[in-house]
């Protein structure tokens, strides 16, 4: 069988255009490892349009009953594969998941982004030995020790915020010259007590036995520091998950898919991209559902003008 669409990922970008795929009774194939993208993993997301508070798992849960609410016979939903590779033919692509192969006449990739990993001595040896990337997820396992965190956006901040509620003392070290948070919430996390930030920081090395005991790193005035901590929460920014198309379509330096703010076309006929792996200029669950409702739309009028 060959589909008019491939949709791949599933978070707000993918099940948005899922949503308006299935309205149209566009013949599509929607191939998600799982639902929510990266919010999944927030306990209170206050700026998803149209709810005031909800978390991550909230989300991606809202998001599955949405798509199978209006799936019916047009959308063909399979969860839990994982696309690996999109390769072009003649008159379309074949998108080679880890359990089996789909022909589309069009793909739209909403695949997001995935958290950049730290590198620095002793980071791979002590990854969930003391080093995590989810605060949300593993934060509570380090309540009443001394933390650090590292990277200063908004991420970085809002990770603070969560454990200053159960830590003596949380350190945020950012590598950057700067903060990039939002002013506002840099200034009421710094208002905790408990709370100090350092920026213009390089890390030298991460400490430990069986777990993380220490972060090295210097400061601005070149001074050697070893700062005794439990757990060390990374929050250095995301990479976009373009691997499967990367010899397919034109990628920026970053390895965002390179499109055409219009209509998120990529440079190849009959790819578009919405989300956190193309490359626009802001990163928001709303924008990524607005410009995945753009692209289906392009998508809509592509297979019914041609």
């Amino acid at each position: 069988m060959v589909y008019d669409l491939a949709i791949i990922g599933g978070g707000p970008a993918a099940v948005a255009a899922g949503v308006y795929a299935a309205r149209k009774k566009i013949k599509t194939i929607f191939i998600a490892k799982d639902f929510g993208g990266q919010s999944v993993v927030s306990e209170d997301i206050q700026n998803w349009v149209g709810t005031v508070s909800l978390s991550g798992a909230q989300l991606a849960d809202n998001l599955k009953k949405h798509l199978e609410a209006y799936a019916d016979n047009s959308v063909d939903i399979k969860a839990g594969e994982l696309a690996e590779k999109v390769e072009k033919l003649e008159n379309g692509f074949i998108v080679k998941t880890d359990k089996r192969k789909y022909a589309a006449k069009t793909i739209l990739m909403a695949t997001g982004s995935i958290r950049r990993k730290l590198n620095a001595p002793g980071a791979a040896e002590f990854e969930n030995k003391g080093i995590t990337y989810c605060a949300s997820c593993d934060g509570p396992m380090f309540s009443g020790q001394c933390v650090a965190i590292i990277g200063g956006g908004n991420a970085g901040f809002e990770t603070a915020s969560q454990l200053l509620a159960y830590c003596p003392s949380v350190t945020l070290l950012e590598m950057m010259d700067r903060f990039r948070a939002d002013p506002v919430t840099i200034e009421k996390v710094l208002k905790n007590l408990k709370m100090k930030a350092l920026a213009s920081v390089k890390i030298l090395e991460i400490k430990g036995d069986k777990f993380v005991k220490a972060i090295v790193f210097k400061n601005i005035q070149g001074e050697k520091i070893e700062l005794p901590v439990g757990g060390i929460f990374v929050e250095i920014g995301m990479a976009p998950v373009t691997e499967l198309v990367k010899d397919l379509v034109a990628l920026n330096p970053r390895g965002q898919i390179v499109t055409d703010p219009r209509n998120q076309r990529s440079n190849v006929a009959g790819v578009w991209a919405a989300g956190d792996c193309a490359d626009g200029l802001y990163n928001q669950n709303n924008i990524a559902a607005g410009d995945a409702v753009k692209a289906l739309e392009d998508i809509y009028l592509f297979l019914n003008t041609k």
